[in-house]
């Protein structure tokens, strides 16, 4: 029984602190100090997520293109997002690229 208590308080804990924020600075314009930090935080979750599941291969750094196909066809994603700025002709031109590649391999 102690362990439960344990993950409800602490559930109830973090709801709270996030509803803090939220009840209490919802209603306020945010300062540009702390908004324009903000800004970087979406990309940086974004890159924490996308960049270990594209360069480690088998639990290893491998940005080789015989060995991690899905190194090279995150390179064509990033190529097309470059000149398109568009996302469904990244998904399409990656996950190509992808299908492809492992095939071929």
């Amino acid at each position: 029984m102690g362990d439960w208590v344990i993950v409800v308080v602490i559930g109830v804990g973090t709801y709270l602190l996030r509803l803090s924020f939220v009840g209490v600075l919802g209603t306020r314009p945010m300062p540009q100090w702390a908004e324009q930090p903000l800004r970087y935080v979406a990309p940086a979750v974004l890159a924490a997520l996308v960049v270990p599941a594209v360069v480690l291969s088998d639990g290893r750094a491998d940005i080789t293109p015989l060995g991690n196909p899905r190194f090279v066809a995150a390179l064509v994603a990033a190529v097309i997002a470059w000149r398109l700025k568009g996302v469904a002709g990244v998904i399409i031109a990656g996950m190509g690229a992808l299908w492809i590649l492992q095939a071929i391999g």
